[in-house]
């Protein structure tokens, strides 16, 4: 038996470390602010397994299109003023990272890394014990504007030319991939390798297997600090005593940042909102998930269920639901799929979940100079779920010693340490 782990978190990309490190032997302890299998960010979101988004959050564009939408109450992306030096310097962060070169340096990182993580999505989807509804049919991103279809195109050279698989369809063509869906769009970009899942059924398979490989999961503590001995952590502490380990990984989402304060690393994060909606059983399923771009909002299939989820709402660390962003996502469906009206979600409850969001648009991923023995999980962003696998993997080798079989450079913990 190896030494004893520490994970700090239960969102998909702490299970998914708890999951792989047990795998490799390692004694896991797993610890939470909240009860078991709770409502964090990983379990009411889109589900969706994305080789086709190699593209940050920090990209060209997005500073003059956030500035836009601030004044739209029901925009997809928005940041609430207010008085704070973590907003301000992730902003002027966010601004500085948000360049061509950027996104070029960025794009064959974010690539890999999803095809890998789909790839231990298709091994964990052949597991008996791990049923939680994969479905390899890939992603419409839908267009109902020709400029947006024009912009989506080139969207598709650039994945075509990073050998990321991309089809330009007008609406006869997405209506033929799709034929129990009705659109009203000028067209859409298929990506074939993209997938989708039930992430609650994926959430509760990890946690039971886990807990049947002995993985233990202490739930409503907060962290409140840490115990070292020299340049290594010897315990974290929380609100309900001192938790001792021989390895610790942090994969604390949104709370990241907070919780890593003490140790005087600086690791910028915003909590990005989003919202989502389920209908139990809608009036039209369509088969393959698909984005609404020029909404940015995500629709997905889910067992029979139909989720409907967006919006970036850079507001803190607060779970407050904004109505009038709720009504946003709720106008934009019937724009692109027509057979469905406000009414059809009446009685239904939003969900909300709070992103990591780091300044790039990059998670944080590696081990960091803050303790020798500290390996840092957090800021995927929109891309958690579709991440999650190959972090744990990378998670697991790391602890182990092992070479990450992935370039970290652009990932590092420590990459705004001295700024």
């Amino acid at each position: 038996m190896n030494e004893s782990v520490v994970i700090l978190g239960q969102g998909i990309i702490g299970l998914c470390s708890a999951w792989y490190a047990s795998q490799r032997g390692f004694e896991v302890t797993v610890i939470d602010r909240q009860p078991l299998a709770q409502n964090g960010c990983s379990f009411g979101n889109a589900g969706m397994i994305v080789p086709s988004h190699f593209v940050p959050l920090a990209a060209p564009g997005m500073v003059a299109l956030g500035l836009k939408w601030m004044w739209n109450p029901e925009s997809p992306f928005y940041i609430k003023p207010r008085l704070s030096g973590d907003l301000i310097g992730w902003a002027l962060k966010f601004w500085q990272a948000a360049t061509p070169a950027h996104v070029k340096r960025s794009a064959p990182v974010l690539r890999d890394l999803n095809l890998a993580s789909r790839a231990c999505y298709e091994e964990l989807a052949a597991l008996p014990q791990m049923e939680f509804g994969l479905m390899k049919k890939g992603l419409l991103m839908l267009c109902r504007t020709g400029h947006a279809l024009e912009e989506e195109g080139e969207g598709a050279e650039k994945a075509r030319a990073l050998g990321v698989p991309a089809e330009v369809l007008d609406e006869a063509g997405t209506a033929a991939l799709d034929p129990g869906a009705r659109f009203s769009i000028t067209g859409s970009v298929y990506y074939p390798r993209d997938c989708h899942l039930s992430p609650d059924r994926f959430m509760a398979a990890l946690v039971a297997d886990c807990q049947a490989r002995g993985v233990r999961f202490l739930t409503g503590r907060e962290v409140t600090g840490w115990s070292r001995e020299g340049g290594r952590l010897r315990a974290v502490q929380t609100n309900q005593g001192e938790v001792e380990g021989g390895q610790f990984v942090l994969a604390g989402g949104a709370w990241s940042g907070e919780a890593i304060r003490p140790l005087g690393l600086r690791l910028p994060m915003q909590a990005g909102k989003g919202y989502s909606l389920t209908l139990p059983q809608p009036r039209q399923l369509p088969q393959i998930c698909s984005i609404l771009t020029e909404a940015r909002v995500a629709v997905t299939p889910m067992q029979g269920r139909l989720r409907v989820g967006g919006t970036m709402e850079i507001a803190g660390l607060n779970t407050t639901i904004s109505p009038r962003r709720v009504q946003g996502i709720i106008r934009s469906l019937p724009d692109y799929y027509p057979e469905f009206g406000p009414e059809d979600f009446e009685g239904i409850e939003p969900w909300v979940g709070l992103r990591p969001c780091s300044p790039d648009g990059m998670p944080y991923l590696g081990r960091t100079g803050a303790a020798d023995n500290l390996i840092v999980a957090t800021g995927h962003s929109m891309m958690g779920l579709s991440l999650g696998p190959v972090t744990g993997q990378i998670v697991g080798r790391l602890l182990d010693g092992d070479a990450p079989g992935h370039p970290l450079e652009l990932l590092s913990p420590d990459r705004y340490a001295s700024r």
